[in-house]
């Protein structure tokens, strides 16, 4: 029999989707919105058309009624506190030289781990979220699959779910294509989300220029230093690591004649490595913090791995260490594998787990 469910409701149109999902099915469904303080670049109560994040004030307020309109409680809770820890772990990965990914992080710390207690609080059955994912039961319990559009599919950022939360979680768009999902929102006359944009940026990156964040944080980043080839041959200078990742082409600031691209960010000396698209491949990885959603592996296994959000995967080897990290080998190099990034593992449509991307080799 369905129970109680705590869903997360962002005010956009999957979380007020799975609302309307879950109450079909006859779950007793409570929305909670997790406010996080970043909504300070609201103006008016109105949001720029170019500002598509998740957690403002006109989001809070598309989320109560969307609740109000389904009747069901509603809770705004404030987790400025605990974002507060996303957002130094952002910036201190910018200052360390690698490129965070705190929506995997918000996902393992906040809306898995917080949700979760809270849901516990209210004596809720099951969480619930609006992500493109599905929980598949298995031989040996409840496994974490790709969402059916494969357009949307978000499994990617949910590798690092603790193995013993799957059992209690539910993505009820996951087994729909977008389409689909703003067809519903309609028929339910939810209207003012039916056709609300997608959050396609950083929630506390406003406008997408993250130095900003990362200097009001750490304003020692903000530190002179040179972009160089490999053979030593300086291009020019910079004024802080933070505004260079891995693979990046544009914005570099300097002139070389051909293209460059960053193949190295060296933060004991402020260098930025540069060089040819070619030296961005590499044949294999080395990751740390491996959350695995499966046994443990002891023997090398094949899958198919994924280093960023848009990688298709590819065919790799993975070989499980004593440190709880993992050596990976492609079947074929792959470019721009970045430090500080995730790299998921998975058999056919299954997350087998995840971890943090160290270094290429």
């Amino acid at each position: 029999m369905p129970g109680r469910v705590v869903l997360a409701m962002s005010g956009g149109v999957d979380s007020s989707a799975s609302a309307v999902l879950l109450r079909r099915q006859g779950y007793e469904v409570i929305g909670l919105f997790m406010r996080t303080g970043t909504h300070g670049h609201d103006q008016g109560g109105t949001r720029p058309d170019n500002k598509k994040g998740c957690c403002s004030a006109v989001d809070a307020g598309d989320a109560r009624r969307v609740a109000d309109r389904l009747d069901i409680p509603f809770y705004a809770l404030d987790f400025e506190r605990e974002f507060g820890r996303i957002i130094d772990y952002f910036a201190d990965e910018y200052a360390r030289g690698r490129t965070p990914n705190p929506c995997v992080v918000c996902n393992n710390w906040l809306k898995f781990g917080q949700l979760w207690a809270f849901g516990r609080q209210l004596g809720a059955d099951f969480i619930a979220t609006g992500h493109y994912a599905q929980i598949k039961q298995g031989p040996t319990g409840a496994e974490l699959h790709k969402g059916a559009d494969p357009e949307k599919d978000q499994s990617y950022v949910l590798h690092g779910i603790k193995r013993e939360v799957l059992s209690s979680l539910l993505f009820p768009v996951g087994g729909y294509v977008k389409r689909e999902i703003r067809d519903i929102a309609r028929e339910a006359g939810l209207l003012g989300v039916a056709d609300k944009p997608d959050s396609v940026e950083i929630c506390f990156v406003p406008g997408g220029d993250h130095t900003e964040v990362v200097r009001g944080r750490r304003p020692e980043v903000a530190a002179a230093g040179v972009i160089r080839e490999r053979d030593g041959t300086v291009l020019g200078e910079h004024d802080g690591i933070d505004r260079f990742t891995v693979g990046q082409r544009k914005g570099l600031g300097v002139s070389a004649g051909r293209r460059r691209f960053v193949l190295e960010i060296l933060p004991a000396t402020n260098t930025v490595v540069v060089g040819d698209q070619d030296d961005l491949l590499a044949g294999g990885l080395i990751a740390s913090r491996v959350n695995w959603l499966t046994d443990p592996p002891a023997d090398p296994f094949r899958c198919a791995a994924k280093i960023r959000y848009r990688h298709a995967g590819v065919g790799a080897s993975v070989l499980a260490r004593p440190d709880g990290g993992v050596e990976v080998r492609f079947d074929e190099p792959q470019p721009a594998i970045t430090p500080g990034q995730a790299v998921a593992f998975y058999a056919g449509s299954r997350v087998l787990g995840g971890g943090w991307i160290e270094t290429s080799n």
